[in-house]
C-alpha cells in the first residue's frame, strides 16, 4: 500500500508539473510550444516597430492600406457606416423599417442581371415561377419553401425582400455572403418582375406590346 500511494503521489506531481494549475497565469510559454516549436516561433511583425523585410522598402512593419481599400465600417455609397445605408441593408435605420422600393433604378439590364442570380441562387428551391413549384429542392421533399406569389409576400416593401435575401430567414440559409448587395437588389427587381408576370393586369401592358401579343 505504501508503495502504491507513493507511486500515486508522483504521479500527481508528475502530471501537474507538465500540465500546471488550470487558471494559472504565466509569461513562460506552453508546453505545447516546446514539442512544436514554430508554435513558439512564428514569424511575425509587431505593429509600431521596424523591419528588414526586403519588400517594405521604408522598413516600417505597419502597412498603410492599398489604394483603392474600402473599409467594411464604410459604406459603399457614401460615407456613412455600412449599416447604416439602406442600400446596403434594405432598412431605413437599425430597427424593421424596411425600404419600400429598389433604391437601384430597374432596368431591363437590371432585371436580366436579376433572373440570372435568381436562376443560380433562388430557382433550386423556389422554382423558376418563384411559386415554390419546379424546384429540385422542393421535389425531394423540402415542405418550409415559400411561394413569392403569395400575396403576402408581393405586398411586403423591397427591403424586406432584400433583408430576407441578406440574412435567410426560417429554414432559408443567408446569402449576404455569396451574392453581392447590387445582385441582390437586382434578383428583387426580377422576383418582382415574376410577380407582375401572374398578377399583372391587361392594362399594365404597354399598348405597344400589347398589339405585338395579339
Amino acid at each position: 500500500m505504501r508503495y502504491f500511494l507513493a507511486l500515486f503521489a508522483l504521479a500527481v506531481l508528475g502530471v501537474i508539473g507538465v500540465l500546471g494549475f488550470r487558471g494559472d497565469t504565466s509569461r513562460q510559454s506552453p508546453r505545447m510550444a516546446e514539442f512544436y516549436p514554430d508554435m513558439l516561433t512564428q514569424p511575425k511583425l509587431r505593429p509600431q516597430t521596424t523591419t528588414k523585410f526586403a519588400g517594405f522598402a521604408d522598413g516600417a512593419s505597419s502597412r498603410l492600406f492599398p489604394a483603392g481599400t474600402v473599409a467594411q465600417t464604410v459604406g459603399f455609397r457614401d460615407n456613412t457606416t455600412y449599416k447604416d445605408d439602406p442600400y446596403n441593408t434594405g432598412k431605413v435605420g437599425t430597427g424593421t423599417n424596411f425600404v419600400e422600393v429598389n433604391p437601384v433604378p430597374v432596368t431591363a439590364e437590371l432585371v436580366r442581371r436579376g433572373q440570372d442570380r435568381f436562376n443560380i441562387y433562388c430557382q433550386p428551391c423556389h422554382g423558376a415561377q418563384a411559386d415554390a413549384v419546379g424546384g429540385i429542392v422542393k421535389k425531394l421533399g423540402a415542405t418550409t419553401v415559400a411561394n413569392l406569389q403569395d400575396a403576402r409576400i408581393v405586398k411586403m416593401p423591397d427591403g424586406e425582400i432584400f433583408n430576407t435575401i441578406s440574412n435567410g430567414k426560417n429554414t432559408m440559409m443567408p446569402y449576404a455572403g455569396n451574392v453581392p448587395v447590387a445582385d441582390r437588389w437586382a434578383i428583387v427587381a426580377y422576383v418582382r418582375a415574376l410577380q407582375l408576370s401572374r398578377l399583372g393586369a391587361k392594362d399594365d401592358v404597354p399598348a405597344p406590346v400589347l398589339e405585338k401579343l395579339k
